[in-house]
């Protein structure tokens, strides 16, 4: 029997099993996903929507904020749904291409959003410390190029990972005790030898972090230097405020990122249910809270929403 369980073989299917250890709560749980996914998805589509639709906004701050809306879309569309079924009709398979397909958009879709929370960042420190030269420098064409590259970065670092992990031998057991297809979890179900997927996996994550954090440090330590400089309380004020949604939006999702990963690493003593729980979390909250701010704190995005949608009701009642 244990000879059996240890052969290598092709799965056709692995098995989600969602929470685990919280399986008799999964209707309960399910009700905090669905209200943020839907939160999430109506915001930013608003967003999309809203820039789309009125001119003034076609600009690079607007435009990067619609490709935060486009990543935060695809993330929580990419888990949220499986999840649901997991939870609601107890619908747990999922085929080896879709696993490998749902791990390399996520992983793939958070690099991107990293090189965006970046390009923010740059597109601030412009806008504070060289605003003259603004228009010139940050153009929709150069964002458009920055976001392009952004894509190809992600795509090179993460499909590595995939088309390792398409080659791995698998042993009897496909069961991953997890709502998603998370890189390691898939990993360690593998016979063979992972450790070129652990290292590859731990040297990206840390590379990629590791340079995003230092640009954005820098980014914000020209900026801090720069408002010093100005005497005036009010430009203070005015600049600080500029910023503040990024740096907002940029704690959430470190902080959650980073908190979730420690756990996983670190913290063999918690039960498995706040790992997955803190792991789901980072693909739920910052897509829920990223229109939020930003609607919150733009206010020239604000009225373009509204524009927009009272636009829309106005043509519904003609």
């Amino acid at each position: 029997m244990e000879a059996s369980n240890l052969t290598a073989s092709t799965p056709s299917t692995f098995i989600l099993m969602g929470i685990t250890g919280l399986e008799a709560a999964h209707i309960l749980i399910s009700i905090p996903f669905s209200v943020s996914y839907i939160i999430g998805l109506l915001g930013n589509v608003a967003i999309l929507l809203g820039v789309g639709k009125e001119q003034t906004l076609h600009q690079p701050m607007y435009l990067l904020i619609c490709m935060l809306a486009l990543t935060d879309i695809v993330t929580s569309t990419s888990v949220v749904p499986k999840a649901l079924c997991i939870f609601w009709f107890n619908l747990k398979d999922i085929t080896l291409v879709g696993c490998l397909t749902q791990m390399f958009f996520l992983h793939a879709v958070s690099v991107m959003q990293s090189a965006i929370l970046v390009t923010m960042a740059f597109d601030r420190y412009v806008a504070i410390c060289n605003p003259l030269r603004y228009v010139t420098i940050l153009t929709n064409a150069c964002i458009a190029k920055l976001g392009l590259l952004g894509l190809i970065r992600a795509t090179l670092l993460v499909l590595p990972v995939s088309v390792l992990l398409s080659r791995q031998p698998f042993c009897a057991s496909h069961t991953i005790s997890h709502t998603y297809c998370d890189h390691m979890a898939v990993a360690k179900l593998s016979c063979g030898d992972i450790t070129v997927n652990r290292m590859y996996g731990l040297v990206a994550v840390f590379v990629v972090l590791g340079l995003d954090v230092m640009l954005v440090a820098l980014s914000y330590g020209l900026i801090a230097r720069a408002i010093l400089r100005i005497s005036s309380k009010k430009a203070h004020q005015k600049a600080l405020n500029t910023c503040t949604a990024h740096i907002c939006v940029m704690l959430i999702s470190c902080s959650l990122f980073l908190f979730s990963t420690i756990t996983h690493r670190f913290g063999q003593d918690i039960a498995p249910y706040v790992h997955i729980i803190l792991a789901n979390l980072h693909f739920l909250l910052p897509p829920m809270l990223n229109p939020i701010i930003y609607g919150v704190k733009t206010k020239e995005l604000r009225d373009g929403i509204g524009k927009y949608t009272c636009r829309s009701w106005s043509l519904r009642g003609h």
